[in-house]
This record gives structure tokens, sequence and C-alpha cells, in this order.
């Protein structure tokens, strides 16, 4: 049993992790980055200059702003200064309209918008915005954490430096965690004091169902519940439904519907992942409440587990994270105990490890589909007493070594994969 003192934190690290988000995290938070610099100056900016990590950078190229039927950077930057409140967090852009949206084309044209590569910096997660007008001009920069301002400052006068802290990652790394405290946690805590994680079962899932009325992205969700895909090919089981409803959720959130998710660790795709599998099969075997909380909290304490290792962001696709957590969630709805939970691990990263991230953008629903269907094979191989060994791969006996090993691949090992990936993102040939 967890100690009330550590299960307190253990619960407030889910609340900071756990969030609404409306959009692609890394868009919004530039959009959030501008609206913070946009008040400090005190007007409407007439030029605005943001830096950014080669990761932000490289997820917000191609992927859709809610609400503008627009893709990449210069809409949500405009927006971010025309009707973004930074105290709205990841839903920033929750008050636009057509006629904000037409203001942020004008301000576009305008040409007073400038993105640049911010150089020199080890920081993955990195957003710095200057706003100017009337000879004034503000900064305000995001590092860290998606919502984590650590500087700003109006005309060289300094309102806040926590530059040398790291902010929302030091909040998280109080908490030790491991996965047979994750287990634990999730097992054995009053159901009252995380029953707040069924929140994340009533986004996820309207976001899936508006995506199925709708047109949105490759529409693989849709297509997967079309006759065709369920009935000739696939069937219809519990299998083809997460597979349809986890990539609808991802389709609508990556054109840019105007559509609320839950998020995980900064990122609304991975919330998806450790919520819609669990939540369809917990629905379709009858299973309690109890045991749908408990699963959801699984899920998602295991994905901000390794996220703490391998960083917000990174050069592994974040579905391998997050499907990790919806295969421990399954397992355990399956009647696993530990074991059977460490079992599925295993059997997630020997099968999913080195999955590049290459931007957020519609076909982020295909990786989505990839990564959650290993998630029910590796339950159902846990569930049957077979775990990939340690004489296989980068596979250790510890399931907490082979998170480590995971984590170091997509921490240290793909950063020249990174770089390559963006250089070849940013240098496509044109017919």
């Amino acid at each position: 049993m967890i100690a009330q003192a550590e299960r307190e934190r253990i619960i407030a690290l889910i609340q900071r992790e756990v969030v609404p988000a409306i959009g692609c995290t890394e868009p919004v938070a530039v959009a959030l980055c501008v609206a913070k610099a946009t008040e400090v100056l005190g007007k409407c900016p007439e030029t605005i200059i943001a830096r950014l990590s080669a990761n932000i950078l490289k997820n917000a190229m191609g992927v859709g702003i809610p609400g503008t039927g627009m893709i990449g950077l210069p809409i949500a930057i405009a927006l971010g200064a025309l009707k973004g409140k930074s105290e709205y967090g990841l839903e920033v852009l929750k008050d636009i309209t057509p006629e904000s949206v037409e203001e942020g084309k004008q301000m576009i044209a305008g040409q007073g918008i400038k993105i640049e590569l911010k150089d020199g910096i080890e920081e993955k997660l990195y957003i710095e915005v200057v706003c100017s007008a009337d000879g004034d001009e503000a900064t305000a920069i995001i590092s860290g954490g998606h919502t984590n301002f650590v500087y700003a400052e109006r005309n060289a006068q300094v309102l806040f430096d926590h530059r040398t802290k790291t902010g929302a990652e030091a909040d998280t790394e109080e908490v030790d965690l491991n996965l047979s405290k994750v287990y634990d946690f999730a097992t054995t805590t009053p159901l009252d004091e995380i029953r707040f994680i069924l929140e994340a079962k009533r986004l996820n899932l309207q976001a899936a169902e508006r995506s199925f009325k709708g047109n949105y992205g490759h529409e693989l969700g849709k297509t997967l519940q079309g006759s065709r895909s369920e009935q000739s090919i696939m069937g219809i089981n519990t299998f083809t439904h997460i597979l349809s409803y986890t990539s609808a959720a991802c389709d609508a959130r990556m054109a840019g519907a105007m559509i609320p998710v839950m998020s995980n660790s900064g990122s609304g795709n991975q919330g998806i992942a450790a919520t819609l599998p669990v939540v369809v099969f917990a629905e379709e075997n009858h299973k309690t409440e109890e045991e749908l909380i408990r699963a959801l909290v699984l899920s998602h304490l295991t994905a901000i587990y390794i996220k703490q290792n391998l960083g917000r962001l990174s050069a592994l696709c974040g579905c391998v994270v997050a499907a990790t957590g919806s295969s421990c969630g399954i397992t355990y709805l399956m009647g696993g105990e530990y074991k059977q939970v460490a079992y599925a691990v295993q059997n997630m990263i020997a099968n999913l490890t080195g999955m590049i991230c290459d931007g957020a953008k519609p076909s982020c629903a295909l990786k989505l589909t990839s990564g959650v269907s290993t998630a029910v094979f590796s339950a159902i191989l846990a569930m049957e007493g077979k775990c990939v060994t340690s004489v296989e791969g980068i596979i250790e006996d510890n399931v907490d070594f082979s998170i480590r090993n995971l984590t170091k691949i997509g921490s240290e090992g793909m950063n020249e994969t990174d770089k390559l990936v963006l250089d070849i993102m940013t240098h496509k040939h044109c017919d």
C-alpha cells in the first residue's frame, strides 16, 4: 500500500499531466506563448518573432489549427496574438471566431510574423516569442513543458526568470516511479481519489463520436467503421472498435477540429491512445466502473512514467509510450496482475521501439492504430504467459530496465535521426 503523502503526490502528478487540450499541443503551445507575450506587451503586436526548438517546429508544420481550416504555425501565431488568453492553457484558442480567423489571415499577409529555428539549445521543448509594437517589445519563453513559462520581460525589464529551473519537469521528477509502484497505485488507491480520470473517457469518447459524423483528415476511424473494412475484412469485434475509435479521435484532432481531448504529458494523441482502447475494451466486456477507473489510471500513469525518462518531445513516436500504457490497462481488464502487466510492457518494447516521429499530421492516426493494435496483441500474449525474454534485443529481465533502454534510445540514440527527419521535412522536392 502506498503511503498517503506519496499517493497525494502521484494524484497531483496525474492531474498536472492529464489535462484537456484543443488542437495539436505544439502549435497550440506556440499560440499560448504568443498570447502571453502579447499580454505582457499590453497591445496587439505589429511584429512577432517565434524562435523554436527543432522538435516544436517539426510537430507544428503539418497539423490543422482548430477552428481555422488552415495548417501550420502562422495562423496559430496570429490567433494567439488576436484572441489567445494565456489563462486558458492548452485551450488558448477556444474563443476564436470566423472573424478572428479573417483578421489572422490579414496579419499573416502583412508579413509581420517570422518563424525561426532556435540555435544553441539542448531543450527539445523550447518556444521563445518576441512581440513588438509602437517601439515597445515583450518576450515570453516556454520551456520544459507545453504550458511552463520560464521567462517574461517588457522593454528589457524582467518580470520573471525561472530558466535555471526545469519547471513542470522538476515537479514531475519529485515522484519516483517504477512500474510496480504504478500498478500498486492504480489498483489500491481509494476510488473516490482517482474517479476524476473518467473525464478522459468523456472527452476522448466524445471526440471519436464527433469524428464519425464528420470528414476529418484521412478518415481512418470512419473507414474502419465502414461495412467493407469491418465486416468483409476485419469483422465487427472489440479489436476493430478499439482501432476505429482511437484513430477517429486522432483524425479529428490532427485535422484541426474544434474538439477538446484529454491529453497525457502534453500530447493529445497520447491521451487518446492511453484512453480509448481501455474504454472500448471495458465497455464491450461489461467491466465495472471501478475496473475502468483503475485501468485508465494504470494506462495514463504508465505513460507518464515512461515520459519522465523519455522527455516530452523526442524522435520516438509518442504512440509507443501511450499504447504501452493502454496495453497495461487492457491486461488489467483481462484479469491480469502485476506479472502479466509487466509482460505486456516487455512485449510492447520489443515490438515498437524505433518508430520515428516525423511530426504531428493527419497520418498520425495510422501510427496510433499500429501502436494500439500492438497493445492488444501484447496484452493477449501476456495473459497467455508469453513474454519476450532478455536474450532478445533490448529487453532485460527487469521491466524497468527495459523501459530505460527504450527511453535511452528515444532520447539519446535517435537524436541524429531527429535532425535528419527535420531536414527532410524542410527540404522536400516539389514538382
